[in-house]
C-alpha cells in the first residue's frame, strides 16, 4: 500500500531551470493526501525556498531540505545534522579560489556567502527565494554549519569531479542540478532522512515511492519501495532508479486513476 511519495524539485518537478511549479501540482498533492499519500518535497534547497515554491499548501507537505541535512514534518523538526566547521571552512576556502565556483554555508536561520558576490546573491534572494546573510569572510559566520555548497555555471561537472579529488576522504562531493554541486557528510543525504521520517511515521520503505535526477538523489532511489528518475537525469540516478520518465506529474496522475480503481 502506498503511503508516501517523495520527490527532487530542480530537474524533475522543475525542469529545464524552471523556477516555479505548474499549478496544477498542488492539486495532485492534496488529492494523494485524500487517500492517506503523504507527499515530501526533498531538495538541495533550503527550507525557505522549498515553501515559497509550495506556498498554496505549504503547510499541507513535508520538507527534506539540504540535501537531507534538515527534515520537518507538520512543521517539527525530524532530524538535523551538522558538519565540522573547521574542515569546512578549509574546504570553502579551495573551492573560492577556482575560478567560476561561488561558495555557499547552509546554517538553520540563513544561507551565507560572501558579500562580494552580488549578482549571485540577487540570484539567491530575488530568484530562488532564499534567506540570505552575506559575511566578509566564511570565518564571521557564529551558527553550526549543517551544509555548503558552489554554483559553477559552465563546468560544475568538472569542479565536482576535481573536489572529489582532493575532500573526498571526508566529504561526499555530489551534483545538485543548475550548476549545484553540494558537499556533506557521507551519512547525510536524502536517502538518510527520508529513512528517520519513515521511523518516525511507521512507514515502510516499500510502502514509498521516490523521484530524482542527480547524484544527490541516489541513496533516496534506491531506498523507496518504487523509484522514477527523469530522462534527463544523470546516469548514476538513471542505474539507481527502477523507471524512466518524462514527467512527475503524468505518473502522479497515473497513480491517482490507478487508486481510483481500486
Amino acid at each position: 500500500m502506498l503511503k508516501l511519495i517523495a520527490s527532487d524539485l530542480d530537474g524533475t518537478l522543475l525542469l529545464h531551470g524552471a523556477q516555479k511549479l505548474n499549478p496544477g501540482i498542488y492539486d495532485l498533492i492534496l488529492e494523494l493526501k485524500k487517500h492517506g499519500i503523504i507527499f515530501v518535497a526533498a531538495s538541495g534547497r533550503q527550507i525557505a525556498s522549498l515553501r515559497h515554491l509550495f506556498a498554496p499548501i505549504a503547510d499541507q507537505i513535508s520538507y527534506i531540505a539540504e540535501n537531507g541535512s534538515i527534515c520537518l514534518h507538520d512543521n517539527k523538526v525530524i532530524s538535523i545534522s551538522s558538519t565540522n566547521r573547521e574542515e569546512v571552512l578549509r574546504v570553502l576556502n579551495t573551492i573560492k579560489e577556482r575560478p567560476g565556483c561561488t561558495p555557499i554555508v547552509s546554517c538553520v536561520s540563513s544561507i551565507y556567502t560572501l558579500a562580494e558576490y552580488e549578482d549571485f546573491i540577487d540570484h539567491m534572494e530575488n530568484v530562488l527565494h532564499n534567506k540570505v546573510t552575506t559575511v566578509a569572510k566564511f570565518e564571521d559566520i557564529e551558527e553550526p554549519f549543517i551544509k555548503f555548497a558552489f554554483r559553477d555555471l559552465e563546468n560544475n561537472i568538472q569542479s565536482a569531479k576535481h573536489f572529489k579529488e582532493l575532500f573526498s576522504d571526508k566529504f561526499q562531493v555530489v551534483t545538485s542540478g543548475n550548476g549545484w554541486v553540494d558537499l556533506q557528510t557521507y551519512d547525510t543525504n536524502k536517502g538518510n532522512a527520508l529513512r528517520k521520517l519513515l521511523a518516525e511515521l511507521d512507514i515502510k520503505p516499500e510502502e514509498c515511492i521516490s523521484f530524482g535526477d542527480q547524484q544527490n538523489d541516489v541513496e533516496m532511489l534506491t531506498l523507496t519501495g518504487k523509484s522514477y528518475a527523469m530522462a534527463e537525469a544523470v546516469p548514476e540516478a538513471k542505474a539507481a532508479a527502477d523507471e524512466i520518465i518524462n514527467s512527475v506529474e503524468d505518473t502522479l496522475r497515473k497513480i491517482l486513476r490507478e487508486l481510483e480503481q481500486k
